[in-house]
This record gives structure tokens, C-alpha cells and sequence, in this order.
């Protein structure tokens, strides 16, 4: 039998006594913002609330399960550009996220390792969208931070005769590996240091713990590849000065 959580007063107590927490660490430890916690809880407990509605609503439907995970995306598409600053960049940062996740789904639902159902669909290409943005977002961030602190080998590098893709390439390819660290230690980490989502919510669920290795294994081996494909081709578009922000646009024209 599943084990479920069901809302009532034993989990909003739960709930207000964990951000009471936060916010007295951040007050302890002097950090800026402690009403951000309470604001950013407040969004969780609407989005999360709202989410649920509208899952149970479309996830019967495959045409309106798409549509919800189109409607997803695009949001992290938003949210990935906000984050590195590089607004009028979107359609490249979407380019690269659709390279990283495309191939991956392809490869899920050919094997058939899920069905291609809304029930199943959501909950993984959800999953998957979310750490192929946090992928973007960090290989991205790395690499603009690197271009602007170190512009002095960066013209270096075109002194000597190399081209500007080169040069770029120079100054950003060593933060490519740093960018993928998290989700590599995610990896690494499944079933020793942590558990991860998918496995708790098929245990909760009332599948076995065979059953949740396996699902939790699939999601991790996606995000792998859909976060390896993105630092890919966002390393190659930025070395295109297709995927930057405006700063850098001016400051590395030839």
C-alpha cells in the first residue's frame, strides 16, 4: 500500500515551522533578504497548489498534457534567460535546451521505457526541463562571468591571430565542466548521499524498491544527457556570439 501525504493542518503546521526556521538561520547568520524565504514559499505553495489543478485536469488528455509541458518549457526558457541576462538571446537558449532534451525523450519513449501518456509524460519531461534550464543557466553564467573578467586573454588570443570563436573558445571551455558538476554529483551521489525525487515518489507511490531504482535511474541518465548536449551547443553558440548578452555583444566584436 502507498504511503501518501495528504494536506490538512499536521502539514501546514509542518510547513510554517520549517520557514519560521529558515528565516531565524538567516537572521542568525546575518544573511540579506530573510523575507525573500517567506515570499519564495508563498510562490511555491500557490504554483505547487495551481500546478496540482491543472495536472489532474489535462494529464488524461495527451494533446493537453503537451500542451501543458510546451506551456513548461517556455517558462523555463524565460526563466534561463532572466538568469543570465540575456533576454533578446531567446530563441538560442531555446535552441540549446531543445538539442539537450529532444534527443533525450526520443531515446525514452523509442524504448519505451514509459508510455506516451500524460500521466507518465509530465512528471519525467518536467523533470528533465527543469535540470536542462539549471544546465543552461549555470553553463551560461560561467562562461559570461569568465569573458568579462578575463577580456585581457580573450584580446590576447585574438592578437595572435586566432579568430573570434577561438578565442572565446580559449577563455570559456575550461567552466564548461564546472557547469556540469552539480548534475554529475547528482549522479554520483543517487542511493548513497541522497534520494532522489523520482525514487521517493514511486516508493510513496506503492511501487517496490526495484521499481523506484529504476525509475530514478532513467531520470538521472536523462538529465545527464539532456545537461551534456545543452553545455554543448550553448558553448557553441556563444562562441558564434549568437548566445550572449548585450554587454558582451559590444565588447567582443572583432
Amino acid at each position: 500500500m502507498g504511503v501518501t501525504i495528504n494536506p490538512g493542518w499536521p502539514v501546514a503546521i509542518a510547513c510554517v515551522l520549517l520557514l519560521v526556521t529558515t528565516m531565524i538561520a538567516y537572521a542568525v547568520g546575518r544573511l540579506p533578504k530573510p523575507a525573500s524565504t517567506a515570499v519564495a514559499a508563498g510562490r511555491a505553495v500557490l504554483q505547487l497548489g495551481l500546478a496540482a489543478l491543472v495536472i489532474a485536469a489535462v494529464v488524461k488528455s495527451l494533446a493537453l498534457s503537451i500542451l501543458l509541458l510546451c506551456l513548461m518549457f517556455s517558462i523555463a526558457v524565460v526563466t534561463t534567460v532572466r538568469r543570465i541576462g540575456a533576454a533578446r538571446a531567446w530563441p538560442w537558449a531555446l535552441l540549446a535546451m531543445l538539442a539537450g532534451l529532444v534527443p533525450t525523450l526520443a531515446i525514452i519513449l523509442l524504448t519505451r521505457t514509459i508510455p506516451p501518456v500524460g500521466i507518465a509524460l509530465v512528471p519525467v519531461v518536467g523533470i528533465l526541463a527543469g535540470n536542462t534550464m539549471n544546465g543552461h543557466t549555470l553553463v551560461c553564467r560561467r562562461a559570461f562571468d569568465s569573458l568579462r573578467e578575463e577580456k585581457g586573454q580573450y584580446e590576447a588570443a585574438l592578437s595572435i591571430g586566432l579568430m573570434r570563436s577561438q578565442a572565446v573558445w580559449e577563455v570559456i571551455h575550461r567552466r564548461l565542466p564546472e557547469a556540469l558538476i552539480p548534475g554529475l554529483d547528482q549522479v554520483r551521489t543517487a542511493g548513497v548521499v541522497t534520494l532522489p525525487g523520482a525514487f521517493i515518489g514511486v516508493l510513496l507511490g506503492g511501487g517496490s524498491p526495484a521499481q523506484a531504482a529504476a525509475a530514478q535511474v532513467l531520470v538521472l541518465m536523462g538529465i545527464m544527457a539532456s545537461q551534456t548536449i545543452t553545455a554543448v551547443v550553448a558553448e557553441r553558440l556563444i562562441m558564434a556570439a549568437k548566445l550572449l548578452p548585450d554587454d558582451l555583444r559590444v565588447s567582443l566584436q572583432p
